[in-house]
């Protein structure tokens, strides 16, 4: 089966509304190939790697959440960004990228995602007075300590966390918003939230944890965003009947 790139984009943007979001970048067809798609590649980051191995599986299309063309970068279509532009444009395939509206939407998204890979009970926005928040908060089935819990983030993700112990009580409630969410934390304090986890950590992220008193969490950045494309991937080939993979380049930030 196929479908035509334009039902395709239509469908994901009917999907994920990024007319909702102010982000950083397009949302949606970034790179335009050719105009029926049978096989799609989905990915988290849309690097020379990620291009070179949907060429290998004979993708009409690429599905990342991290495209091209963000707010404040070089325009000039040189050296990794031209060896990238020439590899999709000489193949003929598309890039379609979600950027904030794939971290948001509340069935599809990295944070939902996420919550599900973990055992995490979702119960509201991190910004309660957001309907489009892009963290989350919720609770663990019963109470864990804090490395107990960090273990299991480590068998679920493949890889170790950094754990910043806040205070010396087990977690229950937990905030979290993946990729580079890490000021978050303050928010997730605010709400009286045991634990925090995010993506990425910075150097006040561990000062923040220990005066705030909240267990903080890194889990890597790329392994907290691996869940939200292969949702989204899976729902639009499932819905117009099409081959779907997703190809994890592996980065340990």
């Amino acid at each position: 089966m196929s479908v035509s790139l334009s039902a395709l984009v239509a469908a994901a943007d009917e999907l994920l509304a990024p007319q909702n979001f102010n982000d950083y970048c397009p949302n949606g067809l970034q790179v335009a190939g050719r105009s029926d798609v049978r096989r799609i590649v989905s990915g988290v980051t849309a690097s020379q790697a990620l291009i070179e191995a949907a060429i290998d599986a004979q993708a009409d299309a690429i599905i990342v959440h991290h495209g091209y063309f963000w707010r404040g970068e070089d325009p000039c279509v040189v050296g990794m960004k031209r060896r990238r532009l020439a590899l999709l444009l000489q193949h003929d395939i598309s890039l379609i990228a979600y950027h904030l509206p794939l971290d948001a939407h509340p069935e599809l998204g990295n944070n939902i995602q996420l919550a599900k890979q973990l055992g995490i009970t979702v119960q509201g926005g991190l910004e309660p007075n957001n309907p489009r928040s892009v963290g989350n908060v919720g609770v663990l089935a019963a109470p864990q300590s804090a490395q107990d819990f960090a273990d299991h983030i480590a068998t679920i993700l493949g890889r170790r966390p950094l754990l910043e112990l806040g205070h010396g009580r087990p977690i229950r409630s937990i905030a979290w918003c993946t990729g580079g969410a890490q000021s978050y934390i303050e928010k997730a304090a605010a709400l009286g939230m045991d634990a925090f986890l995010s993506g990425e950590v910075s150097e006040p992220t561990i000062l923040a944890a220990r005066e705030l008193g909240i267990h903080y969490i890194g889990a890597g950045h790329h392994a907290t965003e691996r869940y939200g494309v292969q949702a989204l991937a899976a729902e639009l080939a499932g819905r117009f009947d099409l081959y779907h993979e997703f190809i994890d380049i592996d980065n340990p930030a």
